[in-house]
């Protein structure tokens, strides 16, 4: 009976890791080789500069194809795009990061802003409220205990120095936004549920920034300064929260107005970027600012009913649809470059941190389903296949690369420790890209899960899930009570 429920996502994903393979072992053997170094070294200028631009198109239709495939076969689209990149870089290297220099960096930077923006645009003040508890239990919990983990790992077990293992599990302590925001868009899960994961991942990149950038200091000096990693924590939460608050009032007080100047449709995006750029420059975090400024746009209406009004007499402009479908599609545009970026970054040249990767990924996503038994407990209501997904949702990204990428070159054991977060990267993309389509259907792999969060096995969870997605349809929240559901 396994077998046969097995079938349909097993085979999807076999077909993918097998053509992905034939495709590598082609481009490797001595006539692929010579087949890219011909394409990429013959031709004019204007020849070199057609195909590139014919490539772009390319992968632009491939991102909505993949964003199909995900809807219908949950896949997520992250993976393809990962392995693109994968192929184009470390496999061929066709290209190298290097080669995009600071202009790499700020893509990077402007793509993040663009994704915690409009993944604060997804969530109402209600969810929020009912979510903090629990965010800030799984928060905490989730980073906390990844990095106690990952520094007795790396000092005992791979021999690096302690204060710099330390600093290893805040880098990799927290889960990526730019890949929690898109993903939960397209999983059929509750307000709540998403508000939980969003949350998460933009309150665990602070705490990665603020303590791994401090303990990188502390490495060098030779002394942790407490005071000032508290004051830090303090004013990256506070600070940007209310600088993003403020700005969202003040654009949505004068967009009637600046609608009035012609073509300034993209004028919210780039107030956007204003806003996370004075946060960056004062040292708050932009990526809070941000996110927050997404949420109070979003919920301008509840902001105004409940004090503004009392303040301002001028009622407040929401954001309309045309501008809402096209912020969606930049983003979606950026994102797929995004994570292509990702896939050309990952360094795959050494063997010894791919494997220190592999075995602290399996590691934290075994650490993660009890930490999830542990923070979102029965009595919150939220359903067993939401908890499924909170377990998978492990993976790191942007802001483990960009502190790696600092401490390679600050410290002694810097390089090391780059690769290791780069396989980190790599490793806990792919599994969250795997386990997520496995948990829609009921698998051998969801029922261990299950057991070992404390679950019971409720068949109609995948029942539903199937009928939802075959419609297209929002599902319902599903009560963990069998009485409740008859």
């Amino acid at each position: 009976m396994i077998q046969g429920e097995l079938t349909p996502a097993s085979n999807t994903l076999g077909h993918v890791v097998d053509t992905v393979k034939t495709v590598i072992d082609t481009l490797q053997s001595g006539e692929g080789q010579e087949l890219v170094s011909t394409v990429s070294h013959t031709g004019s200028t204007s020849a070199k500069t057609g195909l590139v631009i014919a490539i772009v198109g390319i992968v632009i239709f491939a991102a909505h194809l993949f964003t199909g495939i995900f809807s219908r076969k949950r896949i997520p689209d992250v993976l393809f795009l990962i392995l693109i990149g994968l192929l184009i870089g470390p496999i061929l290297n066709l290209i190298k990061p290097e080669m995009l220099g600071f202009v790499g960096n700020v893509f990077t930077g402007i793509t993040l802003v663009l994704i915690l923006f409009q993944s604060g645009m997804q969530l109402s003040f209600n969810s929020i409220v009912s979510s903090v508890k629990n965010t800030a239990r799984l928060t905490l919990l989730n980073y906390f205990a990844t990095t106690i983990a990952i520094w007795l790992l790396g000092w005992l077990i791979f021999h690096i120095h302690p204060l710099v293992a330390v600093m290893l599990g805040t880098i990799l302590g927290g889960t990526a936004s730019a890949v929690i925001g898109p993903m939960v868009e397209q999983l059929r899960m509750s307000e709540k549920s998403k508000a939980i994961l969003i949350l998460e991942a933009a309150f665990g990149n602070v705490l990665s920034i603020v303590l791994a950038l401090a303990l990188l200091k502390a490495v060098q000096l030779g002394k942790i300064e407490v005071g000032s990693i508290i004051g830090q924590i303090f004013s990256s939460f506070i600070l940007s929260i209310i600088m993003g608050i403020i700005g969202a009032i003040f654009w949505a007080l004068i967009l009637d107005k600046v609608r009035n100047i012609k073509n300034s449709i993209l004028t919210t995006p780039a107030f956007l970027f204003i806003i996370y750029g004075i946060n960056e420059w004062l040292g708050y975090s932009g990526a809070i600012s941000a996110l927050a400024f997404g949420i109070c746009l979003a919920n301008i209406d509840s902001l105004y009913n409940s004090f503004l009004k009392r303040l301002i007499n001028k009622e407040p402009a929401r954001l309309n649809d045309t501008e809402k479908s096209l912020f969606s599609e930049i983003t979606l545009l950026l994102k797929t470059f995004f994570f292509i970026y990702v896939g050309l970054s990952i360094q795959l040249n050494e063997f010894k941190p791919i494997l220190i990767g592999l075995g602290i990924t399996i590691l934290l996503y075994i650490m993660r389903i009890f930490v999830v038994r542990i923070s979102i407990p029965k009595k919150y209501q939220i359903p067993n296949l939401d908890k499924l997904y909170m377990a998978a949702l492990n993976p790191k990204g942007l802001t483990a690369a960009v502190i790696a990428s600092v401490a390679a070159t600050a410290i002694p054991q810097g390089a090391m420790i780059q690769n290791i977060v780069f396989s980190v990267i790599f490793f806990s993309i792919i599994l969250t890209s795997i386990l997520v389509p496995l948990f829609e259907k009921n698998f051998f792999i969801s029922k261990i899960y299950l057991k070992l969060m404390g679950l019971k096995e409720d068949e109609y969870i995948w029942e539903e899930t199937e009928t939802t997605i075959e419609n297209n349809e929002e599902p319902e929240p599903i009560s963990e009570n069998p009485e409740e559901i008859e």
